[in-house]
């Protein structure tokens, strides 16, 4: 409050001590005193008032209506004895004086109120202002916006309400650099430029941060709303001057658009931040007006990433197995081990419906050592009745680059005893040629456990014979395409018996993939290819159908 009304607030509250000592003072006046008078008499009377005004002046601190009493009392008291006939003239003056001190009370309650609710008043004013406003750009708040954009929308009519959210991009990087004074400025430079570029009844505000928004009530077409959001972005990348620092940052925006009153306000700045989302995505600097096909795509993502993190926490993933074939007698030889998702919504699915997602998400090491564990323990199974039995499993990008694979898969050997010349790890040639010195060097680390590495879609990655022979290869896997092209009769045709060739000249074991029927796999037989998969043979199955078929196979061998 103001320096006035404190002064007031202490005269008061003697007034109010006064009020009571002369209500006690009348009320033991005429008990005590009497018309005899005295000293005594007198400095009893006294004594009595001030211990009792003492004591109800602290009272009145917690109980104030407690002040109160005394003077009630007092005028009960002299309204008794004035109609007995028994009054003095002390008594009435003592009542005059009551009386005057209440009137004085009144009078200045009544100025504290007054002042009171001035500094109120101005108080309030100070809150209403901070609850609505930046307090760095003057803009307002998104309180502010959220006001202003639901009477628009109530009255809209037909016109079209639109919300434009902008971003300044690298507006971190200038805090780092140049101190945050120097970003407060851009922050105050970016309002000023966004209000020269709207009408008097739009909105501008700043949500916290970097973001700001616009409203753009009551337009009669969207493209509106794309001019001055285009006319912003290119004023803001205007150089700005800040204490001999020329500053520039360019913004991104995202716009939705409602017809009426359709949306509500949250809505609008949902889409319009998911528009803001697209536009950082394609490469900021750019306005992208919210596109409910895109948005319907994320949220997609969205709920398949949340759906993979579940499905890793709950193990929802089996692994099956294609046989890998011998072509001479097409008998097993071998498996590559396949993780599905068995989604409880969409089922079974195949790797190229989450491996992808997978290794965006970094799940892939987690989810590769499972199934490298899982594949290896079951090879030991199949080899108890079938000495030598091979399983191949897939190394992903991430698993490759991870510098504890070695030990991973060392540890999973020595836990599942499995000898290490049955396992063989895939990964394929776009991978390996991504930084060819260290797929070597991981690669060469990997063969001191005593496994074997094979290259998968070989032919596919551009690869150059220097390049095969720098990585520490055992097979090659002949890609699904050039396996499909030998039974034409173009130059494309021959690429399978090239890479065949290629892999003798190495030392490489071959095995084609994606043999889809009898005359592929007779070809791959006169080109003296030793191993084969694809669905001509089997698809990928679980381990219990894959039993089944070794243990039929077991048993052809033995009537032969």
């Amino acid at each position: 409050m103001g320096r006035v009304s404190r002064v007031l607030n202490r005269v008061r509250r003697g007034v109010d001590i006064t009020m009571i000592f002369a209500s006690l003072l009348a009320l033991a006046w005429t008990p005590l005193v009497g018309r005899e008078g005295g000293a005594l008499r007198w400095s009893l009377a006294l004594g009595v008032a001030t211990a009792g005004g003492l004591v109800l002046a602290r009272l009145s601190r917690r109980w104030p209506l407690v002040q109160y009493a005394p003077v009630a009392a007092a005028i009960i008291a002299a309204a008794a004895h004035t109609s007995l006939g028994d009054t003095t003239t002390t008594t009435v003056w003592l009542i005059l004086i009551v009386a005057a001190v209440i009137l004085i009370r009144q009078f200045l309650g009544s100025h504290t109120n007054e002042g009171l609710m001035r500094d109120l008043t101005r108080q309030r004013a100070i809150l209403a202002r901070q609850a609505f406003r930046d307090p760095l750009t003057g803009l307002g708040n998104r309180a502010m916006f959220m006001d202003h954009a639901t009477d628009a929308l109530e009255d809209a009519d037909d016109t079209k309400t639109a919300v434009i959210l902008f971003d300044l991009d690298g507006f971190k990087g200038i805090n780092d650099t140049y101190g945050h004074a120097a970003g407060d400025e851009l922050l105050k430079a970016t309002a000023d430029r966004l209000n020269a570029n709207v009408r008097a009844n739009d909105t501008v505000s700043r949500l916290g941060g970097d973001e700001f928004v616009v409203l753009l009530p009551r337009l009669l077409d969207e493209q509106t709303a794309d001019t001055v959001a285009d006319r912003i972005l290119h004023d803001l990348q205007k150089p700005l001057t800040v204490d001999d620092l020329v500053l520039s940052v360019r913004a991104s925006a995202g716009i939705s658009i409602t017809q009426g009153n359709r949306l509500d306000v949250d809505t609008l700045l949902r889409e319009a931040d998911e528009a803001l989302y697209h536009a950082k995505d394609d490469g900021k600097g750019v306005v992208r007006r919210f596109d409910p096909v895109r948005f319907a795509e994320a949220a997609q993502r969205r709920r398949d990433e949340s759906d993979l993190r579940r499905a890793l926490d709950e193990m929802q993933f089996e692994v099956h197995y294609q046989p890998i074939v011998d072509l001479n007698g097409e008998l097993a030889v071998g498996v590559e081990a396949l993780v599905r998702w068995r989604h409880p919504v969409r089922g079974l699915l195949a790797p190229g419906d989450f491996i992808e997602l997978a290794e965006t998400l970094g799940l892939m090491p987690g989810l590769g050592l499972w199934v490298l564990r899982e594949a290896c323990a079951q090879a030991v199974v199949w080899q108890q009745d079938n000495p030598g039995f091979k399983v191949n499993v897939n190394l992903s990008a991430t698993q490759l680059s991870s510098p504890e694979l070695t030990d991973e898969v060392g540890a999973v050997l020595a836990d599942t005893g499995l000898p290490p010349n049955s396992l063989v790890l895939e990964l394929t040639e776009s991978m390996a040629l991504t930084d060819l010195t260290e797929s070597a060097r991981v690669l060469s680390s990997l063969k001191t456990l005593g496994v074997r590495i094979a290259l998968d879609d070989f032919g596919t990655g551009f690869s150059s014979l220097s390049h095969l022979g720098a990585l520490p290869v055992d097979v090659v896997k002949i890609d699904k395409s050039f396996v499909a092209a030998m039974r034409e009769t173009t130059a494309t045709g021959s690429v399978a018996e090239a890479v065949l060739h290629i892999a003798r000249t190495f030392n490489l074991a071959p095995v084609a993939e994606g043999v889809e029927d009898e005359m592929q796999a007779t070809l791959l037989r006169e080109l003296a290819c030793a191993e084969a998969q694809g669905y001509h043979f089997a698809r990928p199955m679980p381990a219990a159908e894959l039993t089944g078929l070794l243990t039929r196979q077991s048993a052809g061998l033995q009537i032969r």
